[in-house]
């Protein structure tokens, strides 16, 4: 397959599948959008015609054509599992946008299907790992010149959100990247998990939770904090400061320039996780384009899918008590196709 374009069927014609569908056609190599599914029969043609692309209508009948080779997922987290696992059982690799299911069991039914396949084909949409400034901190942990991680402290901050917006949504839509995030860096799985709730903000709709601050815990102790703060009104700003022994390492703060004037010295601030971690997105669906005609793995996988849904759920559950307690996180043992 590594001499030919890898021809993919795209499930879900919203706006992360259209965001796909720009990068492929515009901005990556070897990767042509050949097929679009959408439960809106009428989303799916307005993305597939311009591209020449075949409409189909169910992700099921897409994924056993012949005329595709590899799957991408775009769809909401809680109609993945049935077309993740097809695309395992058809043999073919499958990128699916976070979260991989909404609950342990979804997740826990796709590594079944995957163990029965005998190999890994599901990669997880968590583009952090890719992200330049992420993997340069990691490469410091990792070099031990400086200690290893007592604590992380992140925070995750939207200009705003939609009315639609839940406080379950800021820890299964929003924290879970830091949920990821920390896993994948500190190479240590997350063990506990309870959730503070600080004093609200004004700018908050009256039914939402809103900043609150995910405390979590791995195997050798680490604290983390992540505050999740929706409506900060000024931009959206990721940051991310890892504690060691003898040091720290922080993210940069997003600048290309700075503007010194008369107002001071500043630079620009992101909008939204498509500014910021445009170029992320970008090399993670790179990556897998390039894996997929090699015939191998990239990126996270099932097991990464599920462990950051069961420490969502304990998250949720600390949540919805006003006690705060911290919450232990329930795993399976790891399969070894995972270890």
């Amino acid at each position: 397959m590594s001499e030919q374009v890898l021809r993919i069927g795209l499930i879900g014609a919203g706006g992360m599948g259209r965001a796909h569908v720009d990068r492929i056609e515009n901005e990556l190599s070897d990767g042509k959008i050949v097929a679009v599914a959408d439960i809106n029969a009428e989303a799916a043609k307005a993305v597939a015609e311009p591209l020449g692309a075949k409409v189909f209508t169910s992700g099921t009948e897409l994924i056993n054509s012949d005329e595709v080779d590899a799957v991408l997922i775009a769809t909401f987290g809680k109609v993945h599992e049935p077309d993740v696992i097809a695309a395992v059982e058809a043999g073919k690799y499958v990128l699916c946008e976070k979260p991989l299911a909404t609950t342990v069991e979804a997740c826990k039914n796709i590594m079944e299907a995957e163990q029965k396949a005998g190999k890994k084909l599901v990669t997880v949409g968590f583009m952090r790992r890719f992200d330049e400034a992420y993997n340069q901190m990691k490469t410091v942990l990792e070099a031990g010149d400086h200690g290893y991680a007592t604590l992380v402290h992140n925070r995750h901050r939207n200009p705003s959100v939609p009315e639609s917006y839940t406080s379950r949504m800021a820890i299964d839509d929003t924290a879970i990247h830091e949920i990821d995030t920390m896993r994948w860096l500190l190479g240590e799985e997350i063990v506990s998990v309870r959730v503070d709730r600080p004093r609200f903000t004004s700018e908050k709709f009256e039914h939402l939770m809103d900043p609150i601050v995910v405390v979590m815990y791995t195997e050798s102790g680490v604290r983390i904090d992540d505050e999740v703060n929706v409506n900060i009104q000024f931009g959206y700003s990721i940051e991310c400061e890892l504690v060691l022994e003898k040091g720290t390492v922080r993210l940069g703060d997003q600048e290309k320039i700075h503007i010194r004037d008369s107002f001071g010295d500043r630079n620009a601030i992101c909008n939204s996780h498509i500014d910021r971690f445009h170029a992320a997105f970008n090399q993670e669906v790179q990556e897998w384009i390039h894996a997929v005609q090699e015939d191998r793995h990239t990126g996270s996988d099932a097991w990464d899918g599920y462990t950051a849904t069961a420490v969502v759920d304990a998250a949720v559950e600390s949540l919805n008590d006003e006690t705060s307690p911290l919450i232990a996180v329930d795993l399976i043992e790891k399969p070894e196709l995972y270890k």
